[in-house]
């Protein structure tokens, strides 16, 4: 199971991330400006925040299996579309759309988590995942700049864009919602997972006006959309800072490019553990959770301040790549609060979480791209540095605002009476 979910984690983040690379190429070809080239960056991120909540809801009612093989083809389908965009409007629905279907995916990987594995697993787990899912995203800037050594990026999409409908044949055939259906689990494997059979999919209705009072929901909210306003200009606008700010080469801002999300995921890898083993060794999950994602967060905007004050660009993206793994450092804590919290309604729940972070991604790029607008000497001229400046300030402040929030998160008290606390 795992096996599979690692493995879509690379593909998700490989058809995300190769837009940015290809992001000069495209903006020659289409002739888009700064400010259309973040709104294209922002369809995909606001489509993904608007349908994550019907995602994971489908997931809850109908079961992961169905919901993944569904998704993961939708936006396969329009990863390849983007390819065959001949203007700004075709390029803006096309990514939507592949936002549609992406939406999908990480709810219901969580739910799997719920079912397929006992709850002093899945911290270590999400660590494990979104390891993978950055490292995948890391080598992408220089996978797209390989690929487009041979091909245009039209084909580029096409390309990769092939890569989830192999996935989601051999997912299908292979995958159940319940692990007692499957015919390599056995009984001494079903009774280790201590219950889980209790998150397997259901038709009860979902209580969203519990969830939408719950303060530890309002909280996961907040930080999530902070946290995701800063990360997305990793995936966004990077490869052009570094190429019109920084003055680097292609070849070398691919490799540049790839330092914050390899670091990143060595971040989510690293708070899954440092989170599960401050909770051995204290006793108390809820603090040490709430220690390891406010210290990320904090560390996320101050190294960005850093950034800034930095000339040498090798040195600026070791920065900005640490920066990103104290980023990551808060991933394992908030999706383990998803799954604890939530217990059967783990797909709604990190859902709504996943769908106000990637508000926060769709504001960000569209931010960034107005604040670049506005700083520049010339229409023709390129983004000043002072607008790049202005731009990681304001990440920087929006993280501050996430710290503050998991001061007051509870991470472990289910919202379902029924369901144990994980710990104190």
């Amino acid at each position: 199971m795992l096996g599979f979910v690692i493995l879509l984690a690379i593909i998700t983040y490989i058809d995300r991330v190769c837009i940015s690379q290809a992001a000069p190429s495209i903006r020659k070809d289409l002739g888009f400006s700064e400010t259309q080239m973040g709104w294209v960056f922002s369809a995909f991120a606001l489509s993904y925040a608007l349908f994550e909540v019907p995602g994971g809801w489908m997931g809850d009612r109908y079961g992961p299996r169905s919901v993944l093989m569904k998704v993961v083809v939708m936006w396969s389908v329009f990863t390849a579309a983007t390819g065959a965009a001949w203007n700004f409007l075709s390029m803006v629905v096309c990514r939507f759309l592949f936002g549609v279907g992406e939406a999908g995916c990480f709810p219901n990987v969580t739910k799997i988590f719920t079912i397929w594995l006992p709850s002093s697993e899945r911290v270590r787990a999400q660590g494990i995942l979104w390891l993978s899912a950055r490292w995948g995203g890391a080598f992408t800037p220089m996978l797209v700049a390989w690929v487009l050594g041979y091909m245009t990026w039209r084909s580029a999409f096409v390309l990769f864009g092939a890569l989830g409908i192999f996935w989601a044949i051999g997912f299908y055939r292979w995958f159940r919602d319940r692990p007692a259906d499957h015919p390599g689990v056995n009984a001494a494997e079903l009774a280790l997972l201590d219950g889980a059979e209790r998150n397997a999919p259901s038709h009860a209705k979902v209580p969203w006006g519990r969830l939408c009072s719950n303060p530890t929901v309002l909280l996961l909210w907040l930080q999530y959309f902070c946290m995701s306003y800063g990360w997305y200009f990793y995936i966004t606008w990077l490869p052009t800072y570094l190429r019109e700010a920084r003055g680097v080469s292609l070849e070398k801002s691919a490799v540049l490019a790839g330092l914050p999300l390899f670091f990143g995921g060595v971040g989510c890898f690293v708070g899954g553990w440092a989170a599960k083993r401050l909770a051995e060794r204290s006793g108390n999950v809820r603090r040490a959770r709430r220690l390891v994602a406010c210290t990320g967060l904090v560390l996320a905007g101050s190294l960005l301040v850093v950034a800034t004050r930095i000339s040498d660009p090798v040195l600026a993206m070791v920065a900005i790549g640490l920066a990103s793994f104290a980023n990551d450092l808060a991933m394992a804590p908030d999706w383990a609060a998803c799954m604890d919290v939530g217990g059967r309604l783990a797909g709604s729940l990190s859902g709504s979480m996943n769908m106000m972070g990637n508000l926060g991604g769709a504001v960000g790029p569209v931010v960034v791209g107005y604040i670049l607008s506005s700083t520049k000497v010339s229409a023709e001229a390129p983004p000043t540095l002072q607008g790049w400046t202005t731009a990681f300030l304001v990440a920087a402040a929006i993280y501050g605002v996430g710290a503050l929030a998991w001061l007051f998160i509870d991470p472990v008290t289910p919202l379902e009476k029924d369901h144990p606390a994980v710990g104190s």
